[in-house]
């Protein structure tokens, strides 16, 4: 007897209809069966009487599943047909099963006799169902295989000849206990599982949902039944899900952490889940659905999106100090502000500071009323270049000055130092606005304005933390700015202050100077320096001419350098020689840095000490003395660099100064070097900052300097602007001081020379020289005056002084008489007493000239006046009212 076949029926969910004997279910079934098969029907429907349908099983049945066999015994007790299904499940080939006594073949020896009677009353016509322990045969025969459970099912039946036989169909009770084990696992997962789980068949709709997925979008499991995506989420999101299933369903491929977003039944809010999609086969590999496996993520991307906001404000702020605040310029650091903040935080956004704060008012106003004027200083948009009104109502430009209400938020911001959140206008382009005061060490110097535009994400207690901690750090840097502006201008003013005044005009020379304080070209604020220049007019139509350079910068070098420069200007007028000036300076400049002064400081060198560095002022200078009727010029140089010479025709070159040792430094004479200038010649003073940079180096900024000087006869204020554009003047890094001075000695005729002899006749020998002088140069106005006042200095030479007698007159823009003599003795100035019938010359020259001195020469000394020009600014004295006022 063959395996008897049926139809199997597909169950609507594989885990339904499961009962604690599976045999018994097989039996009904395959007795409804043979049922069919009898009556000509099958499962699916009636059928013609006398027809049998025969079928093979289905892909997918329950029989792919659980091992099924059957096998005949005979009346006698053997066995007799053995199945396929039957070598399957016992591993013994029909040709060996057949005739085997199914007792003694598979039942343990201690159960043999109990199996016997069972045998019997099976073949006297008795069904029996029951679970029986078997043992599998050795396939080598003779020894003991592996020990089995099987639930039998025995239906009695008779063979042709009508002698009574049994048919036994067998079930492995340990695959169906592995079914009740797999069945208990599906129902864990679908009950017990904390995540959404949805079985999805072929056609996309949902075959069985779990508890969790239900309590997630409302009602029971059952009631999901038939559903699709499109029932669940927005139509766009639904698409891409099912497109996504279709191709899970067609390639196999699984999707894992998939990102779906929707709403849940009776909530606006947005839940976002994390799918995961393999598909799902039956027994026989055939594809019968996906399974979804969903777990809710919205509190997680709330996470992730904090820890991302958090991450981002402080890349922020890690950006903020990296580029704010590299620049002590007030509307440089409020730009670098707004580089930082737009597009990264805020898509529009603006800063306002004092408009007292920028004109350099000493205090700038802090926790006023709020309705101060202010400037905007910077403005930046991520959306439009159009100023946005913000919190004055109207527009305000870059640059413009303007106040917010009193009333207003902005207003209330810098009265309170507390942000305010200006909400935007209906119909405009903002959403919200955060006006957030500038504090800096508790004082408001300005108001930044951070504005979203609709569509993006408002903002929030973290943004608002944040946008005060970018504005109070730009603050600081403003504020710092200000305070650097401040004292950078003090310092500018007191150095310039310090300069000469206007263009010098000397006798005999025409001058241009130049002065380019430290990145004053470059618009960065630097620290003033030390350099300086002079120009000093001496007695006899002769001028000083003076750069120098105090190591060092800011108001601590500026000072140093007024020092040394009233120092230079009060030793010229003594009338030193230039080697004598530097080395008085030297002594000066050591005893800068000393309480006590020149001679503390000289005490304190002899002492062995260490020398405190930042209290040694240490400085550069060339001077020189030029004489305009000689057209010589003697030069000292205190470790400065060289003087350049431009002669009329010939190229540019650097005199042969010797440069000595800087003043401070002390314990080194200074040497003097006279040249003579031609007539139309060039002569250059500068600082190092003219020919030095980091770029540049000494060497070659010399000889570009050199270079540049090519023509001579241009105007000087011509080839100053032609120096510094050549070089490299604009990088900044150290004032410039150039000092230029084009040679253009007295003429012969206006120069009156005279020797006299030591006699008495040669004072009125000198008058009649000074008359006829005069009236030569048509000033006739001075012939009285000048003929009284050589007649006193001519007197005083014959009675105090030696030798021979010089008179000179020389006629530049004043008119200066000079009495030469050999003698040592210096004229002193006294009082006379009304009684006295002498001593009032010198009293009398001191009343009628503009200046009158003495100096000391190679030689002897001089003694010199000045008279103005009839044609001056300075008007003459009456020379009577002049001797009446002597008594």
């Amino acid at each position: 007897m063959s395996e008897i076949p049926a139809k199997a029926t597909e169950s609507e969910d594989p885990s339904d209809g499961a009962t604690t004997s599976a045999a018994g279910a097989l039996a009904a079934d395959a007795t409804e069966a043979l049922a069919r098969a009898a009556a000509g029907t099958t499962a699916g429907g009636a059928g013609r009487p006398g027809d049998a349908l025969w079928q093979s099983s289905p892909p997918g049945s329950i029989y792919d599943y659980i091992k099924v066999a059957s096998f005949s015994i005979g009346p006698d007790g053997l066995v007799d047909q053995w199945s396929l299904r039957a070598e399957q499940i016992f591993g013994i080939p029909a040709d060996r099963a057949v005739g085997m006594d199914p007792v003694e073949a598979f039942i343990d020896p201690d159960l043999r006799e109990n199996g016997q009677r069972r045998m019997a009353e099976i073949l006297d016509g008795r069904e029996w169902t029951g679970v029986v322990p078997f043992r599998m045969p050795d396939p080598e025969g003779g020894g003991r295989g592996e020990d089995g459970l099987a639930e039998v099912y025995v239906m009695p039946t008779r063979n042709k000849g009508g002698e009574k036989a049994a048919v036994c169909i067998v079930v492995d009770v340990r695959t169906l206990r592995s079914i009740e084990t797999d069945l208990a696992a599906s129902q864990a997962i679908f009950g017990q599982s904390p995540f959404g789980f949805l079985l999805i068949d072929t056609e996309l709709k949902v075959r069985r949902a779990n508890q969790r997925f239900a309590s997630i979008f409302g009602g029971s499991p059952d009631d999901h039944r038939g559903k699709g995506v499109h029932d669940y989420l927005p139509r766009a999101e639904a698409d891409r899900v099912s497109a996504t299933l279709r191709r899970v369903l067609e390639t196999g491929e699984s999707i894992t952490d998939m990102h779906v977003t929707g709403h849940v039944p009776g909530s606006e809010e947005r839940r976002h889940w994390s799918i995961n999609l393999y598909r799902v086969h039956s027994g026989s590999g055939r594809p019968i659905g996906i399974a979804w496996l969903g777990t809710d993520i919205t509190a997680r991307r709330a996470a992730a999106r904090e820890a991302a906001a958090a991450r981002r404000n402080l890349a922020l702020l890690n950006e903020a100090g990296a580029r704010i605040g590299n620049s002590l310029d007030l509307e440089t650091t409020a730009r670098e502000l707004l580089d930082v903040v737009v597009p990264g935080f805020c898509d529009l956004a603006t800063v306002d500071l004092y408009q007292g704060l920028l004109a350099g008012d000493e205090t700038p106003p802090g926790l006023a009323d709020g309705s101060a004027e202010l400037r905007r200083v910077a403005y930046a948009s991520a959306v439009s270049d159009a100023p946005f009104r913000g919190g004055s109502g109207e527009p305000v430009s870059v640059g413009a000055v303007h106040h917010y209400p009193f009333n207003s938020p902005c207003a209330d911001a810098l009265r309170t130092a507390r942000p305010k959140t200006v909400p935007g206008e209906e119909g405009g382009l903002v959403q919200s606005t955060l006006a957030v005061p500038m504090v800096a060490h508790d004082t408001v110097v300005g108001l930044a304005q951070f504005a979203r535009t609709k569509g993006s994400e408002p903002f929030g207690d973290r943004d608002r933390d944040l946008a005060v901690e970018l504005a109070a750090r730009a603050a600081v840097c403003i504020d710092n700015a200000r305070l650097y502006r401040r004292e950078h201008e003090r310092a500018l003013i007191l150095q310039r202050s310090l300069l000469p005044p206007g263009d010098p005009v000397a006798s005999g020379l025409d001058i241009a100077c130049r002065y380019l304080p430290g990145n004053a070209s470059t618009g960065r604020p630097s620290e003033v320096g030390g350099d300086w220049f002079d120009v000093i007019e001496l007695p006899g139509h002769r001028t000083a001419l003076v750069v120098g350079d105090v190591m060092g910068r800011g108001l601590r070098a500026a000072v140093a350098m007024g020092e040394l420069r009233t120092a230079v200007r009060t030793l010229a007028l003594l009338d030193l020689e230039p080697a004598e000036v530097l080395s008085a300076l030297d002594e000066i400049a050591r005893g800068l840095g000393t309480p006590g002064g020149v001679q503390q400081a000289t005490r304190a060198a002899r002492r062995p000490r260490e020398a405190d560095l930042s209290e040694v002022y240490l400085a550069t200078c060339v001077y020189a003395v030029y004489d305009s009727v000689t057209r010589r010029c003697t030069f000292a140089n205190a470790g400065h660099l060289p003087p350049v010479l431009v002669e009329p025709g010939e190229p540019a070159l650097m005199l042969d100064v010797p440069p000595g040792m800087p003043l401070g430094v002390g314990g080194e004479p200074f040497e003097e070097v006279e040249v003579e200038l031609p007539e139309g010649a060039l002569l250059a003073l500068y600082t190092d900052g003219l020919v030095e940079s980091r770029d540049h180096p000494l060497d070659e900024g010399l000889q570009a300097f050199v270079g540049a000087l090519t023509d001579p006869t241009r105007p000087l204020e011509d080839v100053c602007d032609h120096v510094l554009n050549t070089l490299d003047s604009h990088h900044g890094e150290d004032d410039i001081a150039l000092l230029m001075a084009r040679v253009q000695g007295l003429p012969a005729e206006s120069v009156g020379d005279w020797t006299l002899p030591r006699e008495p006749r040669s004072v009125g020998r000198a008058r009649e020289y000074a008359r006829g002088q005069l009236l030569s140069w048509d000033l006739e106005p001075l012939v009285d005056t000048a003929e009284l006042l050589v007649s006193e200095l001519v007197t005083n030479a014959l009675r105090y002084g030696e030798g021979e007698i010089r008179l000179r007159l020389l006629l530049d823009r004043t008119l200066v008489c000079e009495v030469w003599d050999s003698g040592l003795v210096q004229p002193r100035r006294r009082r006379a007493r009304d009684t006295d019938e002498g001593g009032r010359g010198l009293q009398l020259v001191g009343l009628l000239s503009a200046a009158w001195g003495s100096r000391r020469t190679p030689r002897g000394k001089t003694v010199w006046f000045e008279l103005p020009l009839p044609d001056g600014e300075t008007g003459l004295t009456d020379p009577a009212e002049a001797l009446l006022s002597l008594f």
